[in-house]
């Protein structure tokens, strides 16, 4: 017996793990599930997830949200930190891909016709996760703090503001003020790294759960 089965063996005498995870882990997927990728991006969105929870933690250790430090931060993960260039490219392209991904699957159930009843408020879920994936992206945006994350986040939050009621009160708590400062590198930084994914873990939480009750759907 290995070191790995030993120590399974003295976890399941004392928490009956084998009783609790199986009727989780042998939940078998449907054929047309199985042997269609288009069934995958959901899956892919949550494995780039991971990723950036991973990537994002080694990040956070080396920068400064600072607007003084912010900039020469991201260069000293970029040349000096061990692995920093490989890891903040995996982020970057994590991000991007994952962006995609549940893009593609909101557009995979729309046209599956996988949102009608009794999946509404999976399908409501699934829209609040893409604005929060899309969020995360605009939020990482600014940390670098060079001329086209600045610009970029200008115009983002000018668009932020334009909406019609809310639109100052969401800029202002976005910026923290009137212009793109300290304030919102600081702000943005902590929607970044704090509120998002401490929102997006519940939200996917409420989405795996509905999805193990209600099945995924089949062809229409």
């Amino acid at each position: 017996m290995s070191l790995i089965d030993k120590i399974y063996k003295w976890l399941d005498d004392r928490f009956k793990l084998e009783e609790l995870l199986s009727p989780i882990v042998k939940h078998p997927a449907p054929t047309n599930v199985v042997s269609n990728p288009l069934y995958c991006l959901g899956g892919t969105a949550f494995m780039c997830f991971l990723i950036l929870v991973l990537t994002g933690i080694f990040l956070a250790m080396y920068y400064k949200p600072t607007p003084d430090a912010a900039y020469k931060s991201v260069q000293t993960i970029m040349t000096t930190v061990p692995l920093g260039s490989l890891i903040r490219s995996t982020h970057h392209w994590a991000a991007n891909t994952m962006i995609a991904a549940v893009m593609l699957h909101m557009i995979r159930i729309y046209f599956m016709g996988a949102y009608k009843k009794p999946r509404e408020l999976n399908w409501v879920v699934g829209i609040l996760l893409l604005l929060i994936t899309t969020t995360f992206g605009f939020s990482g945006y600014l940390l670098p703090w060079d001329q086209l994350s600045f610009w970029a986040t200008k115009i983002g939050t000018g668009i932020a503001g334009s909406m019609p009621v809310i639109g100052g009160y969401i800029s202002l708590i976005l910026m923290g003020g009137n212009d793109i400062g300290a304030e919102t590198l600081t702000r943005f930084f902590a929607i970044h790294v704090l509120i998002l994914p401490a929102t997006i873990a519940i939200v996917l939480g409420l989405h795996f759960l509905m999805v193990r009750i209600q099945g995924i759907s089949g062809r229409l």
